[in-house]
């Protein structure tokens, strides 16, 4: 079990994860709808997480959004890399009724990404600008490259969380062990 911890004047926030996991998560951010979608995640992805925040949501949740993108990006870095073994690539893509996203990873040790998931507004108090600012954090801090592509979609809770699961599922994927595999680059090292 990988456990970061991470202070500063607007968050506290621990994040405890397996990467090998069945699924089991404790989500307890202060965003509700947050919440959910790290549920969600943890569920498809097969980690067991626990993710406690304590932010400064009084002001809004951007801090504490950003922030757990950035542990558990840390958190998945400790437990990614070096990568060996492991496909490294992996995609899928996830329906939710009228939503369809797809999700391409590559756990190349280098940061992008590609956010193509045009939501406004909010899903409940849920500002949900902050889905990219989340996706942006947990990329740069992983570091992955990430492409994430909305196909279809009405309804906003529908694509957030599509883009979460298909993330879980491309993440899954990508981890799956392969002894075959050696370090997974022509260059010899990621």
């Amino acid at each position: 079990m990988i456990e970061i911890t991470r202070e500063t004047k607007e968050t506290q926030i621990t994040v405890k994860l397996s990467l090998y996991g069945s699924g089991k998560s404790n989500i307890h951010t202060g965003v509700g709808f947050f919440d959910h979608m790290l549920e969600s995640f943890t569920k498809h992805a097969h980690i067991d997480m626990e993710v406690y925040c304590q932010g400064d949501v009084h002001i809004d949740d951007h801090h504490t959004v950003e922030d757990v993108g950035i542990v558990i990006g840390q958190a998945l870095r400790e437990a990614i890399y070096p990568v060996q073994n492991i496909e490294r690539f992996g995609n899928a893509t996830v329906v939710m009724d009228e939503a369809s996203v797809s999700c391409d990873i590559d756990l190349s040790n280098r940061a992008f990404l590609v956010f193509e998931l045009p939501v406004e507004g909010k899903v409940g108090t849920f500002d949900v600008e902050l889905v990219e600012e989340f996706f942006r954090a947990f990329a740069f801090n992983l570091p992955l490259t990430l492409h994430l592509i909305l196909n279809r979609g009405k309804n906003k809770h529908h694509m957030i969380e599509a883009a979460f699961k298909a993330l879980a599922v491309a993440l899954r994927r990508a981890v799956t062990v392969n002894e075959n595999a050696g370090i997974p680059s022509t260059k010899g090292v990621l």
